[in-house]
């Protein structure tokens, strides 16, 4: 068992119940995580700020202050998790062969143990200049509050989020919008056919220029960062009895957009598919709204964060590379709000599933890159 401190503080966090409230009725939330840090980040003698998102759901800001003046720097990262049905034991942190296995122990406790162990260690080497801002905050997996509360009070030069990244220096990735589509019909029974309009099946036709829109976007030459655009059928829901012809079917879809596209563009997109229908079908009723949405991100071109990243993990043993993520992250919402981020966090496997892990070497190897980052970040 490894027994570096910054391994011990992701085992008690581990072993904290964060899941998020927004996902899961009734869940833990974030509460007992942000009381456990705040304790952590004074022992470790950072000034500790708490800042409520929502009721019960607090961000933690510690702040390290160097003797002389200098630029800052943000380490932030998100303290819920998803749910933990069909996991045998959670919370129960088993190390094997170099993993620490338990919810949330790459997406992403293991990056906020290394962010918040490279604070006790850029102080212990005597932090000379600047400010290290280190930010755990809330429902990053649902509609991330915890990082729209922070940049309302919190601002920095630059940051790192550190979700998992396999030790490699994410500078962008891809935003998404949620649509919902409503088709309706008209109830009557089903021996009556000619009374009945029957909303699902309309909805079928809608779900046919979804795939061929899906097809679409995936054949068009990637974004060199993200990769391709994409939309799929999350959840659907229709009818009320067998015998009844449905009145009316809800369809709720993602799309994933890159650079160059927003929740506008999907919109119109969806917009058009149903244009189209009612001119194939004047009897084809149907809407749809974009029910929230966050944009895709890119560190600003030329912006000197992901060199110096990549020199502070080449200092730490890591052979990062630049790179563009798939999911979306905190990282926008910083950006948006003027602060250029990128992405650097350890490795691992299994987050959202049923077997989650992150590989102990690499939280290590991350806790000694970022503290490199501070202290060369002045």
């Amino acid at each position: 068992m490894t027994n570096d401190p910054c391994i011990s503080l992701l085992r008690d966090l581990i072993a904290i119940d964060s899941v998020n409230p927004s996902l899961v009725q009734g869940a833990a939330g974030e509460g007992p995580i942000a009381t456990a840090i705040a304790a952590h980040l004074q022992r470790i003698g950072l000034d500790v700020a708490m800042q409520e998102a929502a009721p019960g759901r607090p961000n933690v800001i510690g702040v390290l202050e160097g003797r002389e003046a200098g630029r800052s720097l943000l380490l932030c990262g998100h303290v819920d998790t998803v749910g933990v049905d069909g996991m045998a034991a959670p919370f129960d942190p088993v190390e094997r062969n170099d993993r620490l296995y338990g919810r949330g122990a790459q997406d992403m406790k293991g990056g906020v143990a290394a962010m918040i162990d490279a604070a006790r260690v850029a102080a212990a080497g005597g932090f000379r200049k600047g400010r290290l801002i280190v930010a755990a905050v809330v429902d990053e997996e649902y509609a991330s509050i915890g990082a729209d509360a922070l940049v309302t009070r919190w601002h920095a030069d630059a940051a790192i989020v550190t979700e998992p990244t396999d030790l490699d220096i994410g500078v962008g990735h891809k935003g998404f919008a949620w649509i919902d589509i409503e088709t309706r019909g008209r109830a009557a029974h089903g021996s009556r056919p000619k009374d009945g309009r029957d909303a699902i099946m309309r909805m079928g036709r809608v779900l046919q220029r979804l795939e061929a829109l899906d097809r679409a976007l995936q054949s068009r030459p990637p974004h060199p960062m993200m990769g391709s655009a994409s939309l799929h059928a999350s959840i659907i829901a229709g009818g009320r009895e067998l015998s009844s012809y449905p009145d009316r079917c809800l369809l709720q879809m993602e799309r994933r957009t890159v650079t160059g596209e927003s929740d506008a563009t999907a919109a119109a997109e969806v917009e058009q598919i149903l244009a189209d229908l009612r001119a194939d079908d004047p009897e084809f009723d149907a809407d749809a709204r974009v029910t929230f949405a966050r944009p895709s991100y890119e560190v600003p071109v030329g912006h000197e964060l992901p060199a110096a990243m990549a020199r502070a993990a080449a200092s730490a043993g890591c052979a990062s590379r630049i790179v563009g993520m798939s999911f979306w992250t905190d990282a926008a919402v910083l950006g948006g709000a003027g602060i250029p981020s990128a992405l650097f966090g350890p490795g691992g496997a299994g987050l959202h599933s049923t077997e989650e892990y992150v590989n102990v070497p690499d939280v290590l190897r991350c806790r000694d890159a970022l503290a490199a980052l501070a202290r060369s970040w002045t």
